[in-house]
Formats: structure tokens, C-alpha cells, sequence
């Protein structure tokens, strides 16, 4: 029988995180880097990953840097070789790149709906379709697919993210049903509102910003580091038995 740090240890896994430039994707790949994984950094960000991977190494562990857009096919694949040829192997999938456009449901243009849409549920999509073969030839993989409460709970201005992550919580549990039986596990992971760069303008509105906390059982947001063990679980042999779940971070909120 394994011991708990043993669970969670993953020394010698190497982790891809899209989005790693900042935010939670940012803290995500320090987790894991500090539970012993070397990272591959995805995001268009390139100065931003850059500062990252210098704060990887500093841990001991192997970082790179790859400048990419996940909604390009062409530029998803090369990448992939490219991590492939650095580091050897992709043991852990973070799908997280994401955007928002918050505007009414009336307001928001066919564009600004194909980009959100597009970058938060396509974008997991052809991600997966080129690290997934890797990971189904070696028998072994797990992807942590990035949710959100509003993938489950409704609020106005938010018809396209909203939108976008209920198709995540639904590709995840797809994902695991297909590749259950060859080894690799597919979760999701389901925040609220977290103090990171993409929600600085709620941030800055006192009336929205107090809004999310009276919502929130817990009385605050999230801290981005507060992502941390989660997401070393779902990476780990410790959720081994689990696949096709969204583990919701928020404070309590999707429990009203």
C-alpha cells in the first residue's frame, strides 16, 4: 500500500498547462511543478511564460515554453512535437486557456460568441486530439479539463462562457466514458470567481464585487494558490478510480 505523500507524489509525470502564463493556469503549473512534475507551458502570452518558467526552474524542476494558439490545428500539432521531443513523453493534460466576453444576450455579436465558444470548448477539443494518441499508446494519461460554477449556475451577461462551460463538464464526462477502459482519466475542474487578471474588471465594480461575495457561503473569492490541491489529485495515482467528474472550487456557492 502506498503511503499519502506517494499518492500524490508526481516526480518524473510531465504536465502540459495551456493558459500557463498567468492567472490559474499560472498557479496550476507551479502545483504541479512543486509535487514534483515538469511542466510544458502552452499560451500566446510569450513574456508571461517566459516569467513562469523561470519560476518553475527555480523549483528544481524542467520547464519550456510554447508559444500557441489553441484554436490553430497546425500550430496545436507542432507544439505537441516539439514537447514531445523536449521532455519525451505528456503524462497530464490542463486544458484551461480561456476567455470571456460578458455582454447581454441581445448585445453579444456572432464573433464575439464564436470566440469564446470556440477558445474555451474548442480549443479543449483539438488539444485533446493531439496529446490524447500519445497518452492512448502508453496506456496512461489523465486531462483536467477546466469547468467553472457557471458551467451549472446561471447568471446574466455570461450567455457565451455559460454556454461554453456546460459543454466542458459534458466533453469531460464524454471524454472519460471513450477512454475509460485504456487508462486515462478525464476530469473537470469547476471554480468560482478567483482574484486573477481575466475578472479584474468585476474586481473593480464594488457592486458586482460584493455581489460575489454575499453569494458565496464563504464570504470571499477564491485565492488562485487555493486551486492547488485539486489540481495535484486529479494529476496524481490518488484519483486514479476517478474519471467523468467536475470537482467544484467555489466557497460553497453551487451548494444553495
Amino acid at each position: 500500500m502506498m503511503t499519502n505523500q506517494e499518492l500524490f507524489d508526481i516526480s518524473g509525470r510531465v504536465a502540459l498547462v495551456t493558459g500557463a502564463s498567468k492567472g490559474l493556469g499560472k498557479s496550476m503549473a507551479l502545483a504541479l511543478a512543486r509535487a514534483g512534475a515538469d511542466i510544458a507551458l502552452f499560451a500566446r502570452d510569450v513574456d508571461g511564460l517566459k516569467s513562469v518558467k523561470s519560476e518553475i526552474e527555480s523549483l528544481g524542476r524542467k520547464a519550456e515554453f510554447f508559444s500557441v494558439d489553441v484554436l490553430n490545428k497546425t500550430n496545436i500539432d507542432e507544439a505537441i512535437e516539439q514537447t514531445l521531443n523536449v521532455f519525451g513523453r505528456v503524462d497530464i493534460l490542463v486544458n484551461n486557456a480561456g476567455v470571456n466576453v460578458r455582454k447581454p444576450v441581445l448585445e453579444l455579436s456572432p464573433d464575439e460568441w464564436d470566440l469564446v465558444v470556440d477558445t474555451n470548448l474548442k480549443g479543449y477539443l483539438l488539444m485533446a486530439q493531439s496529446v490524447v494518441p500519445h497518452m492512448l499508446s502508453r496506456g496512461s494519461g489523465k486531462i483536467i479539463n477546466m469547468a467553472s460554477i457557471l458551467g451549472t449556475v446561471a447568471l446574466p451577461m455570461q450567455v457565451a462562457y455559460a454556454s461554453s462551460k456546460g459543454g466542458v463538464i459534458q466533453m469531460t464526462k464524454v471524454m472519460a466514458l471513450e477512454w475509460a477502459k485504456q487508462g486515462l482519466q478525464v476530469n473537470a475542474i469547476g471554480p468560482t470567481y478567483f482574484e486573477t487578471p481575466l475578472v479584474a474588471q468585476l474586481r473593480n465594480d464594488p457592486e458586482r464585487y460584493n455581489f460575489i461575495v454575499e453569494r458565496t457561503p464563504m464570504g470571499r473569492w477564491g485565492q488562485p494558490d487555493e486551486l492547488a490541491g485539486v489540481v495535484v489529485f486529479l494529476a496524481s495515482k490518488a484519483s486514479d478510480f476517478v474519471t467523468g467528474q467536475t470537482i467544484f472550487i467555489d466557497g460553497g456557492w453551487t451548494a444553495w
